[in-house]
């Protein structure tokens, strides 16, 4: 084995290999979380929801709405 026989290919070709399985590691991760994902769900809704049940029971202790719809509006944001 001479000094030539591994030189820069060799280095450049092993590192080329782990970005290669790091990308594709952390693409089937995306894609498991992409599927496992309920349908209508985003990011923004899971952010704003705790915001919608906060001026939802504000609306409800000044007496805006009633218990039935503080329910219905409630189920409406959770689900």
């Amino acid at each position: 084995m001479g000094p030539g026989m591994m030189g820069w290919g060799g280095w450049f070709s092993g590192i080329l290999m782990v970005i290669i399985a790091a990308v594709m590691i952390i693409g089937v991760v995306y894609l498991i979380k992409w599927l496992a994902k309920k349908p209508g769900e985003s990011k923004l809704d899971q952010i704003n929801a705790p915001q919608a049940i906060d001026i939802l029971k504000e609306r409800y202790a000044r007496g805006e709405i009633d218990r039935q719809e503080f329910e219905e509006k409630k189920k409406d944001i959770l689900t």
